[in-house]
């Protein structure tokens, strides 16, 4: 009796905790954040670096290398602080075309080769790996454009790369993330309650949540006001009970070891 009465708490221990399991994939929590900046902005270091650091969350920033300019030692010191620098390109090419008249013509992927984006790509790695020393990175197409002249290069990524992120506004559980395809909520104008309803979301789906932030408090069109953004930080910080907030890079690993773990 006593055996068998100890084999059913065994075997509710462990259907208890293979539920668990699937209900808090993300390092025993509700969902995943990632927060990400792109273009290597001077307000990233002004606006966002400072909250962020008086916050202990860490961020990835996708940094288009011709932009850093003379902030090259504040860039190093962000990774120095334990922030992601990911790779954005050298000159932010995106596909021109009608809509899109402000691309200049010599950054227009449509004239671009697949041979010249990686050079481009590699040159950006080169530079980023003299910034922090490291070879593991993740990429952010520009403009969410993965063709040139046609061509999808996605596949020419995977060999230097962890991952890539994309700009869908999608979210999705772990089992379904596409670590090349990554989808992410772009912030434009967006308050702190509305960037709040989509972690909700994502705890509510246990789901990956990935923001995008161009111009914080200025510096791009697309942009966030200091204030909303400093409030959402502060509603993330608070809610780490439920969310597992981490650079692109630890967030991709982590997908990369389940999702190899599911296949065997």
């Amino acid at each position: 009796m006593i055996q068998k009465t100890t084999l059913l708490l065994l075997l509710l221990a462990t259907l208890t905790a293979s539920a668990q399991s699937k209900e808090l994939p993300w390092h025993n929590k509700k969902c995943a954040v990632v927060i990400t900046y792109d273009d290597a902005i001077s307000q990233h270091l002004d606006n966002a670096i400072p909250v962020l650091d008086s916050l202990q969350l860490k961020a990835t920033f996708y940094i288009t290398a011709n932009n850093t300019g003379s902030r090259i030692a504040d860039w190093k010191k962000v990774a120095q602080s334990g922030h992601e620098l990911g790779n954005h390109t050298l000159f932010h090419p995106c596909l021109g075309g009608e809509g899109r008249e402000w691309v200049r013509p010599e950054y227009d992927l449509r004239t671009y080769s697949v041979q010249s984006v990686m050079d481009e790509i590699n040159l950006t790695n080169a530079f980023l790996e003299a910034l922090d020393g490291k070879k593991e990175r993740t990429f952010a197409f520009t403009c969410g454009d993965m063709t040139v002249g046609g061509v999808n290069f996605t596949d020419n990524l995977r060999k230097d790369f962890i991952a890539a992120r994309a700009v869908r506004n999608e979210m999705h559980t772990i089992d379904k993330v596409d670590l090349f395809n990554i989808d992410c909520y772009v912030v434009n104008g967006e308050n702190a309650a509305q960037m709040e309803q989509w972690v909700q979301q994502a705890i509510a789906t246990h789901s990956l949540l990935v923001i995008l932030f161009h111009g914080v408090e200025g510096g791009n069109g697309l942009n966030v006001k200091g204030k909303e953004h400093s409030a959402f930080l502060h509603y993330l910080k608070a809610n780490e009970k439920d969310v597992w907030i981490a650079p692109m890079i630890d967030l991709a690993k982590f997908v990369r070891t389940y999702q190899a773990q599911q296949k065997q």
